[in-house]
């Protein structure tokens, strides 16, 4: 064992704020049930996380496959959006009743949180998200996270590898909710062991200190019933590693696995972070959606990127996407390859040099820019 793996055990038997999220595969049975085998002994480990006078927040999908179950639909059915989010509201339903009924045989109070991509996108909503969700665990109760399904479509539509702005399964929500609260832990629940060296030998790794590139490669594939994947929960696990914490991607098939985890063992893949991010950065990053697109010449990506500078108007080539002054807007270099983000100073109109002085304006200030970390292209 590994000083790291070491470090990381320990903070999970130190950790006093906790998300766990539950994939579709571990909710839900092959027939659109309810998979109580599953999710009985995952109330019992999370009981006892709250005796021991930890914060749990759990995320849970599952909502859209017990809608299916219910109304008798194949998955073929699911391609469509608007049946889609009808099972939503018929499952989500299905989904609290059940977690109402298990968690209230060990007097465990919960409540519902129903979000969608509007509640991390706008800034204020943002902050009163915090807000309410502090007020819960200070009474106790376990927030049960799912995103509004029957009146979002961000989770539900096909996501664009390209872009940040789905939650992909809950993986991503769950990572935002751990961001928000600035929780210690964030465990994935799935139906595999966790990131695997490959689909044939079956390693495990461990320990991941770096999410790289040549990592990513090993994650691609959608999830067999839910939206999300192991490259969605790579994505997570890079949110909450800048949050400051540790993310396990685990199987939820043994019925001891949190208990196992807190107690300091090393089980599934665990993410331990180098460093933090500040908050307000955070929400750029990951949280906000993206208004606009800005296009800059050689000289101002280089000021960006290693001179640690502003953007000038002066360094805009054009602008591809309009914004207005307080938007998050994508900063790409002249072949179109986003490298930063940040939040604008000024609208997308008033991006020129001034021309009665000749002088640049500040689109965006140095202070709320983000320097993306390159990618590998999924598409």
């Amino acid at each position: 064992m590994t000083l790291a793996s070491t470090i990381a055990g320990d903070r999970l038997r130190a950790a006093r704020r906790v998300v766990i999220k539950l994939g579709t595969s571990t909710v839900t049975g092959a027939e659109g049930e309810m998979c109580l085998d599953r999710i009985t002994p995952i109330v019992r480990s999370i009981v006892k996380l709250k005796n021991e006078g930890r914060q749990v927040v759990l995320v849970s999908s599952g909502a859209v496959g017990l809608g299916a179950g219910r109304l008798g639909l194949p998955r073929a059915r699911l391609n469509d959006l608007v049946i889609r989010q009808a099972c939503a509201a018929v499952g989500q339903n299905l989904l609290m009743s059940t977690y109402e009924q298990l968690f209230s045989w060990h007097n465990l109070k919960i409540a519902q949180v129903l979000l969608t991509e509007d509640d991390f996108a706008d800034r204020d909503r943002y902050q009163n998200l915090r807000s309410t969700m502090e007020k819960l665990l200070k009474f106790g109760v376990l927030p049960i996270v799912n995103e509004n399904d029957t009146v979002s479509t961000a989770e539900l539509e096909y996501c664009d590898s390209g872009s940040s702005r789905f939650f992909g399964d809950n993986d991503r929500l769950a990572a935002l909710v751990m961001s928000k609260l600035e929780s210690d832990a964030l465990i994935l629940l799935t139906d595999v062991e966790g990131l695997m060296t490959s689909i044939d030998d079956g390693n495990v790794i461990p320990l991941v200190e770096v999410i790289t590139p040549e990592l990513r490669s090993l994650a691609f594939g959608p999830a067999t019933g839910g939206r999300g994947g192991m490259l969605s929960k790579l994505d997570a696990a890079e949110l909450a590693m800048h949050s400051g914490g540790v993310a396990v991607i685990a199987s939820s098939g043994r019925a001891d696995t949190i208990e196992r985890l807190f107690a300091g063992e090393q089980i599934g893949t665990a993410f331990v972070p180098s460093s933090r991010m500040q908050g307000k950065r955070r929400w750029i990053a990951y949280a906000a959606n993206v208004r606009g697109r800005v296009i800059v010449n050689s000289g101002a990506r280089d000021a960006i990127v290693n001179g640690k500078g502003s953007l000038l108007t002066s360094g805009v080539i054009r602008i591809e996407q309009e914004f207005a002054p307080a938007d998050v807007v994508s900063i790409a270099d002249a072949d179109g390859h986003e490298f930063a983000r940040g939040m604008a100073s000024r609208a997308s109109s008033e991006s020129g040099v001034d021309t009665s002085t000749g002088k640049s304006g500040v689109l965006v200030m140095r202070d709320n820019i983000v320097i993306m970390e390159r990618r590998l292209d999924t598409a």
